[in-house]
């Protein structure tokens, strides 16, 4: 069963502001032009609570690869097509979030829904970028109920409007630091657009605006985050690599830590046009503190925006309290 206890609020919907720098309109990675997420979010019976999350960059439709980079903070999880992405330093498809044994399931349908895709009649080789967490706490990891239909649905739902948050998609059975995780995202806007999207479920104390939170113990199932950075700016993918590092380096902002258990991974792309020149280095240090506070304020949206979940065994896991941590922070 689900039990609801507040209203989902976003962090600054609670008066709670991450850094200094200004937000996109939606404070979402759809702030970046062409940048779209849909979800499938599963809840069946006591034991399913999990689902897909698809990042979507139009600019795809046009261009059979963009620029991107990859970080990996610890590499206990599964990435599939991470070795290309960090080789050739570019996606060739959306980015998809799933839970762990669901992952090659997902990956086998991105594929078919890419080589059907009209104009795709003779490609040979393709390198799906799909993610996980373990939501083997709150879902029956093992029935792995995800099916090509779920994934298709997340992609072609997927909009530029802001997106669901919290309990949804492949954030449904995650939790993070103690409390119910999921979905979370931000933006930051300067000389460049970067829009973030994380996929809570790692361990840890909660830190909000540097304020701890002690939640339950973490359980050993599942102590891992995706983190997806869309950017406009024109990076190449070295630079884009250094922007993905910087992301992982955002979770220590909230509590993580870096179990040897967990899966942190993050992967950067950028939308810009491939024939403008490419941003000097100069342009990397707002870009770096851009990531920072956009990716600190998604995992906190992750968090206030989910909702106390009962799933696989009877197991709960319970929304931080918003009202705990206004009174703890006096706001």
């Amino acid at each position: 069963m689900e039990r609801a206890t507040q209203v989902p609020r976003r962090a600054r919907e609670l008066g709670i502001v991450v850094g200094s720098r200004e937000t996109g309109p939606l404070n979402a990675i759809t702030d970046v032009a062409g940048v779209r997420v849909g979800h499938t979010t599963l809840v069946e019976g006591d034991d399913i609570r999990t689902g897909v999350t698809a990042i979507v960059p139009d600019q795809l439709d046009h261009r059979r690869a963009l620029p991107a980079g990859l970080f990996v903070g610890n590499g206990h999880g599964k990435m599939v097509g991470s070795t290309q992405l960090a080789e050739l330093g570019e996606i060739e498809t959306p980015v998809l979030l799933t839970a762990t044994l669901s992952t090659f399931r997902v990956a086998d349908a991105l594929v078919s829904h890419m080589l059907g895709r009209p104009g795709w009649e003779s490609v040979q080789s393709l390198n799906p970028i799909v993610a996980e967490t373990n939501d083997g706490y709150l879902s029956d990891i093992r029935a792995r109920p995800i099916t090509a239909e779920h994934v298709y649905a997340a992609l072609e739902t997927a909009s530029a409007g802001l997106p669901a948050e919290g309990s949804v998609g492949a954030g449904t059975g995650t939790g993070a630091l103690g409390f119910k995780g999921g979905i979370g995202t931000a933006s930051r806007k300067g000389a460049v657009t970067v829009g973030v999207l994380v996929q809570s479920n790692f361990s840890g104390v909660l830190r909000v605006l540097g304020v701890p939170f002690p939640g339950r113990p973490a359980e050993q199932i599942g102590n891992s985050c995706v983190i997806v950075v869309a950017t406009d700016g024109r990076f190449d993918a070295r630079q884009l690599s250094r922007l993905a590092r910087r992301a992982v380096f955002a979770m220590g902002r909230v509590g993580a830590e870096f179990a040897g258990g967990s899966g942190d991974y993050a992967i950067a792309f950028s939308t810009a046009a491939p024939d403008g020149p490419l941003l000097p280095e100069a342009e990397l240090e707002p870009a770096f503190a851009a990531v920072l506070e956009a990716v600190e304020e998604a995992l906190l949206n992750s968090l206030f925006m989910a909702t106390t979940t009962t799933g696989f065994g009877g197991h709960t896991k319970i929304a931080v309290s918003h009202e705990r941590v206004l009174r703890a922070l006096r706001l």
